[in-house]
């Protein structure tokens, strides 16, 4: 499979599974704001790795809409499926994504050095 051919189909299942979690759920354990920040399918399109932002109150919030997501995989799956036309539907592994956090420690370290 060519490269430009797996960041397509990356980019396109990423924006369903965003749609999906904005405007089809209806889970009222989701109590986060929650982003897709990357999605990775493996070149047999059997799974895809799914990297969300959870913007929670704690660290427990964060863990609970997590929780959600994986016990929602099924239904993803199954309108991704729908929704765009691929040889597999592939299975979904939701991560938590901290790199935004971790962003927004390091400037607050850079601030506090700049402000000394």
């Amino acid at each position: 499979m060519p490269n430009y051919r797996g960041g397509r189909i990356n980019e396109e299942v990423k924006r369903e599974i965003s749609n999906l979690i904005r405007n089809e759920m209806k889970d009222v354990r989701l109590t986060a704001m929650i982003s897709v920040t990357d999605v990775q399918v493996t070149k047999d399109l059997r799974y895809a790795k799914v990297f969300v932002s959870v913007f929670a109150k704690d660290q427990e919030e964060k863990n609970t809409n997590l929780d959600v997501l994986k016990s929602a995989a099924g239904f993803i799956r199954r309108e991704i499926a729908q929704r765009i036309n691929l040889r597999h539907s592939p299975q979904l592994l939701f991560e938590l994504d901290e790199s935004i956090d971790y962003g927004m420690k390091i400037d607050s370290l850079i601030k506090k050095g700049k402000v000394k």
